[in-house]
């Protein structure tokens, strides 16, 4: 098999007893958890250790793999400059799965290196292996990004056939902390997310039922603070197909950040089609969107039909229009189209006040502005039209207000006014959960620094799906 094993594992600085100083045995189970990973993995001789970290360089729309011969780095910003590390990289192995990529059409590869450092996220496991006699192994060093659970996992198919393709026996091992919101007193407070999130991720380590990795949503995962889910659903997609027995070796939280230690080994060489975890999320996607189209609302339709007659060059006539409901042809609003993609925000672009004649015509406007104008991502394509869900609010007129009292993050939504600067953002939207959060995102979509004057205002929504 081309993955022998795979872990999960924590990466703070604090757990290197350098960097520590005592503190590090607040984890020990951590530690010993990890020095066992590091015993296996050097014991199985593999020919190459894939390490996929969180906070290397990183971008929305691309899977950046390190190039070049070796890297270091060492633990300056965590006041131990002499804690160094250093790593031989797989240059036929990272060449090999970047010309894989370029074939595929996948956006991945060797392109984007803004620094060769290694991060932190690398070192300490990478600490560990080197402590058990593995520092001599080559390895692979491949970034996240801020494409979807699915684009992770399918990277990590393609990292299982170019290992196959060049018959090299690997492991993989996905850095990443769990949630960072467990406690009042951790360093990032307490969301009821975090332990839900802590108990979903280690039970999938123990049930190796990875289909969970692919339903967290954007709401979840910033409430719950998490950094190692995207690792974690690259690791899964190397082992598509394979067999594993698996084992969660530890997991503490003490410090406010959840710190697992899983193990996952492939028995076997027949591949199994029941664990092609892909595969059966997007059949489950698919169902999923058969029925939101069923019970889809003609506001949330005409955002989708105005957006794919767009991309396909195909004209509205007076019929289609006609046959709306009298209120979308009769009035006017300011209207926002949002647009996901599997569970992903997509494109979202609106007017705050009417811009067309009704509102028929403002979501239609809107919806191909969200999908083609929206400068966070790329345009959508034609083939992306069918796994596309549509929301559409229709706002009430802004009313002033004084004080963050006056508002709700339920029921309100803000916009914030600096001069010719101004942010807005929706009301009920998941993952922001207090007047403060929607405040502080406002202020950061208008480009206003918490400093200036503003003049704030609140409106209400009606949101069709």
């Amino acid at each position: 098999m081309p993955i022998t094993a795979a872990y999960i594992v924590p990466h703070p600085p604090l757990i290197l007893p350098e960097v520590g100083k005592g503190e590090e045995r607040k984890i020990q189970r951590t530690i010993d958890a990890y020095r066992t990973a590091a015993r296996e993995i050097v014991a199985v001789k593999p020919d190459v250790i894939v390490v996929s970290p969180p906070h290397a360089v990183s971008y929305a729309d691309y899977i950046h793999i390190a190039p070049g011969p070796s890297a270091e780095g060492d633990f300056t910003q965590f006041g131990q400059p002499e804690v160094r590390v250093r790593a031989r990289y797989d240059e036929a192995l990272s060449e090999a799965l970047a010309e894989l990529c370029r074939a595929e059409g996948f956006p991945g590869g060797l392109l984007g290196q803004k620094s060769p450092k290694l991060d932190h996220g690398f070192m300490v496991p990478w600490y560990f292996i080197s402590q058990e006699g593995g520092a001599d192994i080559p390895c692979l060093r491949v970034s996240i990004s801020g494409l979807s659970a699915a684009r992770h996992y399918a990277f990590g198919v393609l990292l299982q056939k170019t290992l196959e393709n060049l018959d090299k026996r690997a492991v993989f091992v996905a850095s990443g902390d769990l949630s960072h919101k467990l406690t009042e007193e951790g360093p990032y407070g307490f969301d009821a997310m975090g332990p839900a999130f802590d108990q979903k991720i280690t039970a999938m380590v123990e049930s190796a039922d990875f289909l969970p990795l692919f339903e967290f949503t954007e709401g979840e995962c910033r409430r719950a603070g998490e950094c190692g889910l995207r690792s974690f659903q690259m690791m899964v997609g190397a082992l598509d197909g394979l067999r594993v027995s698996a084992a969660l070796l530890s997991y503490e939280g003490p410090f406010g950040v959840g710190y697992a230690v899983g193990r996952f080994r492939a028995e076997g060489t027949l591949r199994d089609p029941a664990r092609q975890f892909l595969l059966l999320y997007e059949q489950r996607l698919a169902e999923t969107i058969r029925q939101i189209r069923a019970e889809e609302s003609p506001y949330a339709a005409l955002a989708r039909q105005g957006l794919t007659s767009y991309l396909q060059g195909k004209d509205w006539d007076a019929a289609d229009l006609a046959r709306l409901p009298t209120e979308m042809l009769t009035q006017k609003a300011g209207v926002f189209v949002s647009i996901k993609k599997e569970g992903q925000l997509r494109g979202c672009i609106g007017t705050i006040a009417p811009a067309c004649q009704n509102i028929a015509e403002e979501i239609i406007m809107n919806a191909i502005s969200a999908g083609t104008r929206d400068e966070r991502f790329s345009p959508v394509t034609p083939d992306e039209l069918d796994s596309l869900v549509y929301s559409v609010d229709v706002l009430g007129p802004p009313e002033r207000v004084y004080t963050p009292e006056d508002l709700d993050v339920t029921r309100y939504g803000v916009i914030v006014t600096a001069g010719r600067k101004r942010g807005l953002l929706l009301p009920n939207l998941e993952g922001v959960t207090t007047v403060a959060e929607q405040l502080s995102i406002a202020y950061q979509k208008g480009g206003i620094s918490p400093e200036e004057d503003v003049v704030l205002e609140r409106f209400e929504v009606v949101r069709y799906r």
